[in-house]
């Protein structure tokens, strides 16, 4: 028996001892496998979970890595029940493989025929396939790869996807690295990625995702469709490309809500992709404009539902999706898994700051009491109006304040998802505010005067949740959230993680109205970052004036 700071229970659950000295350590590892559940002051609960260990094996780690994580951190033996789970599970990933035939058909075959008979009879698989040339082999309908490897998730059988990718049309790009290289960590994400054709790479938000993209495209050196979460993303896309890669103004096209350009390298909207005229998606055919080699899914935990129903039909395109994060607040982590691919590539978010590549973050929760009247107000409310009421109090205007005078010369970001919140925040702080209604030309201005300290104070809606340059930004302020959304938290750090020419320490508060539901959501909202190994200091509001 070690003193150890996991201790690993029986129902694939993992206890983390937050103050014990291999804590982090012990936190790096557990997390290429497990998802933190829980994350109050002293103990973390994780739990093992089938997609977990998947995406892990995916990624390269086996069984055998996983399970010396556990025996050389855990506090007391494992169980042998955790561990023969966690071997079969991780050993179903790959028993059965998608390939092509020598005809070019689609085939899936596994050298275990007892679970090749297992699935062909599940009556939601039976109908995509066509044949059986051979006891270990079936033949898919063509048109089901991406629908055929869904459902095999589903009952636990994941298959592995061999049948090779088209080439596309071929289209010369390559790096133009004048003055700068790839990261370590970002070459060995595009090489990860190359060698296997799909998937996805998971990097902290001011990491260079969009570099990633760029060295996935020289690799491939073919028309690319690049799927993005908004206007400003697609031109901060463009102008990076245009000035890390040998490509052109001609070569490259934005394809949104106000321009229509189909290039060899297109750049289009996630809302452009989902907009219907009469009932009909309106603008499918920019999936089929060109004979796409490459489809980059930028912050791919924001793809909207429709999207997966297309890719399920892009599967011989090289798919690379792109985010900070894998948890998607909806649950369809498994169509990710399915539809782009399992995860390649992950370089924890405290790996990459130890490097210097983010900086360094301090994460406040800033305590906030509702004076009498409000509070009788939200306890006669109705359970829906509560987190409202509770997220907007007005107590959290003079707070901001009181944040803002702490950081003199520091270039803030107030960041909150009411609309109204806002309009008086910005009075309040006599600051621009952007949200969804700011014309896209205008928030680029009001983005550039930010960075440039024109602006030192800029309130934003969750329009600034993703893909938004802003290097300069040292302190953000989040006064109110999408209730308990864990990935939103993890951008809205992010807006802070460039690095700084100072080497100064980004600050990252969050008001919360004591003992209301807000208080609720802020624990869930702050389990991915205290995954990441974020922790969180709880000040009231006279620790602010005191400071």
């Amino acid at each position: 028996m070690s003193d150890g700071p996991l201790i690993v229970q029986s129902d694939r659950t993992v206890l983390l001892e937050a103050a014990h000295p291999d804590a982090e350590s012990a936190r790096h590892d557990l997390a290429v496998f497990a998802e933190l559940e829980r994350a109050p002051e002293h103990i973390h609960t994780y739990r093992i979970t089938r997609l977990g260990l998947w995406n892990a094996r995916a990624a390269g780690h086996t069984a055998d890595d996983m399970l010396q994580t556990l025996d050389r951190w855990s506090r007391f033996p494992v169980p042998p029940s955790v561990s023969t789970d966690i071997r079969e599970t991780v050993n179903r990933y790959g028993r059965l493989t998608i390939e092509r035939g020598d005809e070019g058909e689609l085939l899936l075959k596994s050298t275990d025929r007892a679970v090749l008979a297992e699935v062909s009879r599940n009556k939601r698989i039976q109908p995509l396939l066509i044949g059986q040339p051979a006891p270990d082999t079936y033949v898919v309908d063509a048109w089901a790869r991406g629908h055929i490897k869904q459902e095999l998730l589903k009952i636990g059988w994941p298959a592995e996807d061999l049948a090779g990718y088209t080439p596309g049309t071929p289209h010369a790009i390559a790096l133009d690295e004048d003055g700068w290289n790839l990261r370590p960590y970002q070459q060995q994400a595009v090489e990860t990625f190359s060698a296997d054709g799909s998937g996805v790479v998971v990097l902290p938000c001011g990491a260079g995702k969009t570099l990633v993209g760029a060295g996935a495209m020289a690799a491939t050196k073919t028309t690319t469709l690049i799927l993005v979460t908004n206007t400003v993303s697609a031109r901060q896309w463009r102008d990076e490309l245009l000035k890390r890669t040998t490509l052109t103004p001609e070569e490259i096209g934005e394809y949104s809500g106000q321009v229509k350009e189909i290039k060899p390298v297109t750049i289009a909207t996630y809302q452009i992709l989902t907009s219907k005229r009469k009932g009909q998606y309106a603008h499918l055919d920019v999936l089929d404009a060109l004979d796409w080699g490459l489809i980059v899914y930028d912050e791919v935990h924001l793809l909207p539902a429709p999207v997966f129903k297309l890719t399920a039909d892009l599967q011989a395109r090289r798919r690379l999706g792109l985010t900070a994060t894998l948890v998607r607040e909806d649950g369809r982590e498994g169509d990710v898994f399915s539809l782009i691919g399992p995860k390649r590539f992950d370089a924890p978010w405290k790996e990459i700051e130890a490097q210097g590549f983010i900086a360094p973050a301090a994460c406040y929760e800033v305590r906030v009491d509702l004076p009498a009247d409000e509070r009788l107000e939200y306890a006669a409310s109705a359970d829906e109006e509560r987190y409202r009421l509770a997220a907007t109090a007005p107590a959290k205007i003079d707070v901001v304040r009181d944040i803002i005078a702490r950081h003199p010369g520091e270039q803030v970001l107030v960041i909150g998802q009411y609309l109204d919140q806002l309009d008086e925040l910005s009075q309040a702080l006599d600051a621009p505010k952007i949200t969804g209604s700011t014309p896209v030309d205008e928030r680029e201005q009001l983005f550039q005067a930010f960075r440039d300290g024109t602006v030192p104070v800029l309130v934003v809606s969750k329009v600034a949740n993703f893909s938004v340059d802003l290097p300069d930004a040292s302190v953000a302020i989040q006064v109110s959230g999408s209730f308990g959304s864990r990935q939103e938290e993890a951008q809205r750090l992010g807006r802070l993680l460039r690095p700084k020419s100072d080497g100064q320490t980004a600050s990252f508060y969050t008001l919360i109205a004591r003992d209301t539901v807000d208080q609720d959501f802020a624990q869930n909202r702050q389990r991915f970052l205290a995954e990441q190994g974020y922790s969180y200091t709880i000040l009231d509001v006279g620790d602010l004036v005191a400071a």
